[in-house]
């Protein structure tokens, strides 16, 4: 496969079959291929994350038959590539991420503890991968909060006006032109707002709610400026900009969502290794969507587009 894949982890597991039908719809919508990739357990020599493939094992293995047997005549002209891998699965996902369009995991495998929201591979993946990482929830997942206020398909993105990632709002605009979806953009700020003072020294005065409100609205609106004009067939609702917890907001708002869209942290200087902001996690472990983590691009990227 020479052109950018849609990579859909599998382990046999019912939340990774899930995580298959959304890859192969999102393989359809780019017109680009679908890789099944399954990575067996496997640590040789302390080498944990070595990866071994080859066509011998791909033909051979009882969890890629299943998903040849699932998939049978749906596949069309669809592109398909089946490999089999071995290593820590968490590890060697994060790493075969590189170049892929897309890469979608079930949000729990067959192992860990059942009672988990979120499997530590999927974790691992959306925290450690190169390339946007989808996770799929199970169904049923129950969210609070009064729901959308028109129907129609959205995808939804969460917007922090202090430090915005411009490729998290050109996913998600990608992604409602691919699925004829609106964009529902949420910029929420935090509140009450923190002041402090030194001992002996006056207190700052009260921070009006509706400046901030108003503040973050135009910041919002003028990030968001070059991606309207990019897609101009894409609706994209005036953001909101609701006080409080913007995880909170997110996963409410990820009821009957197509996609909820996030970065996965906030850059920081003295944090090179990968990390996870708690917005984004909290929004994995609860939304009732479907979540596409987008990575930060690598600092050397960043330099050279300045």
């Amino acid at each position: 496969m020479s052109a950018a894949p849609v990579i859909a982890a599998v382990d046999g597991s019912e939340d990774s079959l899930r995580a298959l039908d959304w890859a192969l719809d999102a393989a359809r919508r780019r017109t680009a291929p679908l890789r099944v990739v399954h990575v067996r357990q496997y640590a040789a020599w302390g080498q944990a994350d070595v990866l071994v493939a080859g066509p011998p094992e791909a033909e051979g293995d009882p969890v890629l038959d299943e998903v040849r047997a699932r998939l049978g005549d749906r596949l069309g002209h669809q592109d398909v590539e089946y490999v089999a891998l071995e290593g820590v699965p968490g590890a060697v996902l994060a790493e075969i991420g590189t170049g892929a369009h897309l890469l979608v995991v079930g949000s729990r495998g067959r192992g860990g503890f059942a009672s988990l929201l979120l499997g530590s591979n999927s974790l691992a993946a959306a925290r450690d991968a190169r390339c946007p990482v989808v996770v799929v929830p199970r169904p049923g997942r129950e969210v609070h909060g009064d729901g959308p206020a028109e129907p129609g398909p959205r995808v939804v993105v969460g917007l922090h006006v202090d430090s915005p990632d411009d490729d998290v709002l050109a996913l998600a605009f990608a992604e409602a032109a691919l699925r004829d979806a609106r964009v529902q953009v949420i910029a929420a700020y935090p509140w009450p707002a923190q002041t402090w003072s030194a001992p002996g020294q006056p207190v700052p005065p009260l921070v009006d709610p509706e400046a901030v409100a108003e503040e973050t609205r135009a910041l919002a609106e003028g990030f968001l400026a070059p991606h309207r004009e990019r897609h101009p067939g894409v609706r994209a609702d005036a953001p909101e900009v609701p006080a409080g917890d913007a995880a909170g907001h997110l996963v409410a708002a990820s009821r009957d969502a197509e996609l909820v869209v996030v970065g996965r942290h906030r850059r920081r200087l003295l944090a090179p290794a990968p990390m996870m902001g708690s917005v984004t996690q909290a929004v994995l472990l609860h939304a009732a969507s479907p979540v596409a983590v987008v990575p930060p691009t690598p600092p050397e990227e960043s330099d050279r587009a300045e």
